[in-house]
């Protein structure tokens, strides 16, 4: 009589996906060939049933399954079936029942619904065999398998739906301006579903993408931030390498480009006109002048000097920071009379060149300012700031004691009157002709009672009585000998009768 050993085995019917996948090392203790022993029609030679070229404990199914019927997963099977129906197969483990349904009499495995290796990929379950009669296991419990075969069925996703990045303006080609990175939820280990290649599909041809690190690099030389400022990169992320029929998602970036300074200032026109009265104190504003620079920020800061020119010592200018704006501004007085135009070299100069530039030419420029001076009707100008008059006491009334002179600074040259400011002598005792300036006295004089008066004269404009001057004018008396000697007090005194010649 012949004595088996039996097993359960699990028969498989997905040999495609089985042989897409590299063999297996590892032999499961249930998966040994069956050895057969006693007497046989070989002359009682031993006999071996052949090794399977599959490993039974391990299966693989498509995830995502949508076929019109329950996908088959395998069938178990033990040499102790006779196909009597006396036995009862049983699934236990990870989803059994559930997403994994046997047959419990033939041991026919199906997948009950869709799977998704991206929530699951591999189940363990147990199988075993039960005398229905007796409830007796007739097989040893035996564990397999089976692993979710990958579909590419997700897209590439971008960390961010929008990046923002910044360059300066003129950096080299292939300067590095950021990294975005797509991944795949796929399986990186089978095929291509999981392997992202990168491309441009917006921003050429001014940006290129690196296709296996997601890099994003200038493409073009020199651009400039001044002709544009903004760019906007659409990158693509494709799976399967990116062959076609691959799946694909897309990110955006925005791209700034910063300033450097690389443009010097430039006056737009090369001379300017303004004009000041004569009158204006030091400090008065005249006007402004602007260079101009496309740059902004820092690198457009401006200094604003004058270098050279006939009016460098009057005229002074100043650097508005909020607006870089020269302000011309009146250093010294002005005289119409004396000069009536000026000429200044005035030089804009960026505070903070940046050397790489410098090859572009020099960061300054100059342009000319022309000042004229416009007159104005002066008062009249006196030939001293103050006048001293010296006059004896016993002076006749109607003397000429001196002379003022005053005259119109203005190229009209007014004719002049003059006045004493009667404020200034209330008893009238000095008068003065009109047409000259000459001073005479009108009463008497006494140095003892007055020794000095301080009178005012007034220069007043005949065509324009507005514009007048005053000057004082200070009247020293000088004495002479016209009083006889006066005892300070009365004095009284005794002598006696008998007083002797020379006594006091």
């Amino acid at each position: 009589m012949r004595t088996y050993s039996s097993t359960v085995l699990l028969w498989s019917c997905i040999f495609n996906a089985i042989h897409m996948m590299p063999p297996l090392k590892r032999t499961n203790k249930h998966s040994h060939s069956k050895r057969i022993t006693g007497l046989s029609e070989n002359g009682g030679k031993t006999l071996h049933r052949t090794k399977r070229g599959w490993m039974w404990n391990q299966f693989f199914l498509l995830e995502e399954y949508t076929g019109p019927d329950t996908q088959y997963v395998g069938k178990l099977h033990t040499d102790q079936d006779k196909g009597d129906g006396n036995l009862k197969y049983i699934l236990t483990g990870d989803g059994a029942g559930s997403l994994f349904i046997i047959d419990e009499n033939t041991g026919d495995i199906h997948a009950a619904k869709k799977l998704d290796r991206e929530e699951k990929s591999l189940y363990v379950l147990r199988a075993k065999a039960i005398d229905r009669k007796t409830g007796r296991q007739v097989e040893p419990e035996s564990e397999f398998i089976i692993k979710i075969h990958d579909i590419n069925d997700n897209e590439p996703k971008f960390a961010k739906d929008l990046y923002t990045a910044s360059i300066p303006e003129m950096s080299g080609v292939g300067t590095s301006v950021i990294q975005v990175t797509a991944t795949d939820a796929d399986d990186a280990n089978y095929g291509n579903s999981a392997k992202v290649v990168y491309s441009i599909l917006q921003g050429q041809p001014y940006f290129s993408v690196d296709p296996e690190t997601g890099i994003i690099k200038t493409a073009l030389p020199e651009m400039s931030r001044e002709n544009r400022e903004q760019y906007q990169v659409v990158i693509q992320a494709k799976d399967m390498g990116g062959q076609m029929g691959g799946l694909s998602g897309t990110t955006t970036v925005n791209i700034t480009l910063t300033d450097v300074n690389n443009n010097p200032p430039r006056f737009p026109q090369s001379t300017y006109q303004f004009s000041s009265p004569e009158s204006a104190p030091p400090g008065t504003p005249l006007g402004r002048i602007k260079a101009n620079d496309p740059d902004v920020g820092e690198n457009a800061e401006i200094e604003y000097s004058i270098s050279n020119g006939d009016g460098s010592d009057m005229f002074d200018i100043i650097t508005d920071k909020d607006t870089q704006e020269g302000i011309i501004t009146v250093k010294k007085r002005l005289d119409f009379e004396n000069k009536m135009l000026y000429t200044l070299r005035v030089e804009a100069i960026n505070i903070h060149p940046d050397p790489r530039f410098l090859q572009l030419g020099p960061f300054k420029d100059t342009a000319l300012v022309k000042i004229s001076v416009e007159d104005i009707d002066e008062p009249p100008v006196f030939s001293r700031p103050w006048y001293l008059i010296e006059v004896d006491e016993d002076a006749k009334e109607g003397s000429i004691i001196g002379q003022v002179l005053a005259r119109d600074p203005d190229t009209t040259m007014n004719a002049i009157k003059y006045s004493v400011d009667r404020h200034t002598d209330l008893d009238r005792i000095f008068n003065i002709y009109s047409g000259n300036g000459s001073l005479f006295i009108s009463k008497s004089l006494d140095r003892e009672e007055t020794p000095w008066h301080n009178i005012t004269v007034i220069a007043t404009e005949i065509n324009n009585p507005k514009q007048s001057s005053q000057i004082p004018v200070f009247i020293r008396i000088l004495d002479i000998n016209d009083h006889a000697p006066e005892f300070a007090k009365y004095y009284e005194t005794f002598v006696c009768e008998n007083a002797k010649a020379g006594q006091v």
